[in-house]
Order: C-alpha cells, then structure tokens, then sequence
C-alpha cells in the first residue's frame, strides 16, 4: 500500500516529511478554477467547496488497487462569506491583501483519502486570520520578497516565512494554514497501519 500526495504543494510535502510519512508526490491532473467555479455555481459553501475540491484532486490520479491518494485543498472565506482566489498576477494579490488588511478571514483547510477510485476518509480544520492594517509601502517590500513563492497561494501569504508578518492574531491549528489537517491524517494513516500506533 502506497500514499500518494496529489498535491505540488512544498509545505504539504514539507509536512509529511517532516512527520516520517512515506508518501509518493504526484501531480493532480484537475483544472482546478473550472472545478471551483462549477461547485461555486452549483450552491456549495466554502467548505464544501475545499471538501470536493480535495477529492477531485485525489480521484484524478490513476492510482494502483490498495494505493492511498490524498487531496487537499484550502479555501479562503472573507467575513461576508464571500471566497477569495488564487491571484491571476502580482497586482490582483496586491488588491486582494488590501481587501484583507485589518479585517479577520478564515481559512478552511480539508483533505480526502481515496482508494480504488472512492473517498475513504476526509478531514477539515478551519483557522481564524486576522490580518494587521498594511500600509501599501509594506505591501509593495512584502511583494518584492515574497511573489514567487506566494503567487500560487490562496491568500498570498507564507505562514512559516515574512507573511507572518501581515498578521496581528492567528487562530487555529498551524498545520491547517499550511494546508493540510495533519493530525487527523496521522490517526488515519495509524488505524491503516501506514504508521505504526
């Protein structure tokens, strides 16, 4: 039995690694906007939108009998409900920081485990943001620094590099903002012996 992650995600793969999981990245093969925009069409919620995003993710991989596919996938949702994207360019995510300076967002962070073309398992944590006000002469140093590894980042920041600086309160399990609910995989990889108990 074989976990592969469905995800090229380097925090993700930073995680599992770091925990001793033995997994296999593998690339999602999902257009990831078309499917967001369908499930946003259709009445989901933001997440159930991470939800089936993740399992989309994870049944789009051709897998072998008995291999454990994991999909994540996160969802930012402004305080009027509303869901944030992933930024087209570094102007749309200069916007979009602005739209979240001295306001609070949560960030639902969801992963499903398929097998033999089935969800098997899934979790979702949710964290509470609240970003500091920013200045726009922050912002525009923050960007220099920080585009190419944000630009594919719902939210556009690193939590475990400078874009802790954007904020002033954080509430909610570290490994969710880093994209994966870490600790209920844990115990699922436990109880099917991928991880000794």
């Amino acid at each position: 039995m074989r976990l592969l992650l469905a995800s090229k995600s380097a925090a993700r793969r930073a995680m599992l690694e770091a925990a001793g999981i033995p997994f296999e990245p593998v690339e999602a093969e999902l257009d990831e906007e078309a499917a967001k925009g369908g499930l946003e069409s259709a009445g989901f919620d933001a997440i159930g939108i991470a939800e089936e995003l993740a399992q989309l993710k994870a049944l789009s991989v051709p897998a072998e009998a008995g291999d454990l596919v994991l999909g994540c996938d996160q969802v930012l949702e402004r305080e009027d409900g509303s869901i944030l994207g992933k930024p087209a360019s570094r102007d749309e995510l200069l916007r979009q920081l602005k739209s979240l300076s001295g306001a609070t967002h949560k960030l639902h962070s969801a992963a499903v485990v398929c097998e033999n073309g089935q969800a098997k398992w899934w979790a979702i944590e949710t964290a509470m943001l609240t970003m500091r006000p920013l200045g726009e002469p922050f912002l525009l140093s923050y960007l220099d620094r920080e585009w190419e590894h944000v630009r594919w980042n719902v939210g556009g920041y690193r939590i475990e590099g400078p874009g802790v600086q954007l904020f002033e309160k954080i509430e909610g399990s570290h490994f969710a903002i880093l994209g994966l609910p870490l600790l209920p995989l844990l115990a699922y990889l436990r109880e099917r012996g991928l991880l000794d108990r």
